[in-house]
């Protein structure tokens, strides 16, 4: 019996071997001419295309991609929410775990896919040229396993992403010269295409689809800057899984997704045969904040119906609608008996208390800076604006021993003063930061847990937080300020959401625990674009395992230098 155990296991694992392949693709970034409103614009992109080629990989699986850039700025590549385990060197964001890939060069990613499922997506890492420079990135379960849902007639990756009428290098620039806030976007897109509502527009996505049938909608939030509600007229749609971790089913007719996060859905066509619009237009939490109040279209068509038919339209929720957000987002549940969905930790070695949020750097007398007062804006973490080094990055550093000059490991457990983080009138008074390259060293498989409180300084807003390297379990989440004595008795250790980005809630906080089971540099950051340049961000360092197998790797031979 023993003997027929070991057989059936060792055959098991050979047949996992065996299934496991090694996924290559090419990446050529470079200029290329687009026309999607009323004037020709240069975009950089991979392969010309906007978005840039879906890559399919299986479970267990090697991706290589051979980038060369081709464009007239520096770029890497972020394969956004891969685990990276012992494959660090490939996470790509620029001055984190690698120098940028230079004008005419070529650098070659390389990583295995260990214990995911879902979606994903990959994007540039390096200033905003992830405006363009973006693409799905689908991750199926071995040949062998079933999804944990009826299997779906179709798979339909749903890109959102947001498009300005000029170089979004200008844009940035422009912004960061003033001290103020960018311009606003002149349009959002699904799949590239803003859709027939805009001005000269005449490129629109289509989906097509049979009555009766069952579609999974791979939804990714590709966006700079817009969180965004997303609707299919008269359809009812069930979350099955968000930021590649499988979900408890979860029925709505409206999806809210930050930039960075992804969502995916089953959509069943079962409607009476028609043209039905899907739609999506920007969540708003930043009272004071201009914004892109538009909204972009695609068609969901049924196979039997006349396609000059007017779409019907679906009724989104209001920009403000921060209710409906909030549901969305604190109501999704781990599906605890899915592949891959590990027991929560419950012993805590790190506690951390992160305050994050806006400030201001007084300019010097006769500038004309863009922010109130005649200053610049910044953003920081326990009052540490972070400051990305520029001659090595911190991955490098330290590895080669090399930290000092480069970063320090003094980031605060928590912030300096302890205020009223919620009051608009108190924090005001805390509007200066100190700026500083300072990472929080973490032991090898240590637990942590953080609490990430939002200030009102400047304003509030509704931060999407991503942490590099690792998922997170959602425990809780509210508005105000976090009171643990009140909170902890309603953390949920059952069943609780894991994530990669968390939408913090405006004006209110949350709380992740994940276990450091990855050794290197990892940064965790705003994902709205513009507030990673102000200093939205801070980095773990997680020390090496007691084993070379639980040990960063030497870096490729290839790796870029600065």
């Amino acid at each position: 019996m023993a003997r027929s155990l070991l057989l059936l296991l060792c055959a098991l694992t050979l047949s996992s071997l065996a299934s496991a392949a090694v996924v290559k693709h090419t990446f050529h970034v470079g200029n290329y001419t687009v026309k999607p409103l009323c004037k020709e614009q240069v975009v950089v992109a991979v392969n010309k295309k906007l978005p840039g080629p879906t890559i399919r990989v299986h479970e267990g699986d090697t991706l290589v991609v051979d980038v060369y850039n081709d464009s007239p700025y520096n770029i890497t590549i972020h394969w956004h929410g891969i685990f990276q385990l012992l494959s660090g060197w490939a996470d790509g964001p620029s001055y984190v775990t690698q120098c940028p890939i230079r004008p005419g060069s070529k650098y070659t990613y390389k990583f295995n896919i260990t214990g995911q499922e879902g979606t994903l997506w990959w994007h540039a890492h390096f200033s905003v040229l992830r405006a363009t420079v973006y693409g799905a990135l689908i991750i199926r379960p071995r040949s062998s396993m079933p999804y944990p849902f009826p299997k779906p007639y179709r798979e339909v990756p749903i890109l959102l992403g947001e498009w300005w009428d000029a170089n979004v290098m200008d844009v940035e620039r422009e912004a960061l010269e003033s001290g103020g806030a960018p311009n606003i976007s002149d349009a959002f897109t699904i799949n590239g295409k803003p859709g027939r509502l805009y001005p000269c527009s005449k490129d629109t996505f289509k989906m097509k689809v049979v009555h009766g049938k069952t579609y999974l909608l791979r939804i990714i939030n590709a966006a700079l800057n817009n969180q965004l509600f997303f609707k299919v007229a008269g359809h009812n749609l069930t979350v099955v899984a968000a930021d590649a971790a499988y979900t408890y089913p979860y029925p709505t007719d409206v999806v809210v997704v930050a930039p960075g996060q992804t969502t995916d859905v089953l959509l069943i066509a079962d409607q009476p045969p028609a043209s039905y619009y899907m739609a999506a237009h920007p969540y708003i939490s930043a009272p004071i904040a201009p914004f892109d109040n538009t909204t972009t279209v695609g068609i969901l068509q049924y196979e039997s119906s006349a396609s000059s038919a007017k779409p019907i339209m679906p009724v989104l929720p209001a920009f403000t609608d921060t209710p409906t957000a909030h549901k969305f987002y604190s109501n999704l549940t781990g599906l605890a008996r899915s592949r891959g969905y590990k027991p929560i930790p419950h012993r805590v070695d790190e506690r951390m208390f992160i305050t994050f949020g806006f400030g201001l750097d007084q300019c010097a007398p006769g500038a004309n800076c863009g922010a109130p007062g005649n200053a610049r804006f910044t953003a920081n973490m326990n009052n540490v604006s972070f400051q990305f080094p520029s001659r090595l990055s911190l991955l490098e550093a330290h590895f080669r021993g090399a930290a000092n000059g480069i970063f320090t490991e003094d980031f605060p457990d928590n912030p300096p003063v302890e205020y009223d983080y919620t009051n608009a009138t108190v924090a005001a008074a805390f509007v200066a930061s100190e700026k500083g390259t300072r990472l929080k060293k973490l032991a090898y498989n240590a637990t942590v847990e953080i609490v990430l409180q939002n200030t009102a300084v400047i304003t509030t807003e509704n931060h999407p937080i991503h942490l590099h390297g690792f998922n997170f379990f959602v425990l809780a989440q509210g508005f105000g300020n976090f009171d643990r004595a009140r909170e902890e008795q309603k953390f949920n250790m059952v069943n609780p959401q894991e994530r990669n980005t968390i939408a913090v809630p405006v004006g209110g906080w949350a709380v992740i625990r994940f276990k450091a089971n990855n050794p290197g540099v990892w940064i965790m950051h705003c994902h709205l674009d513009v507030h990673l340049p102000w200093g939205l961000a801070t980095a773990f360092k997680v020390e090496n395992g007691p084993t070379p197998s639980s040990s960063l790797p030497p870096p490729p031979s290839d790796l870029p230098v600065c």
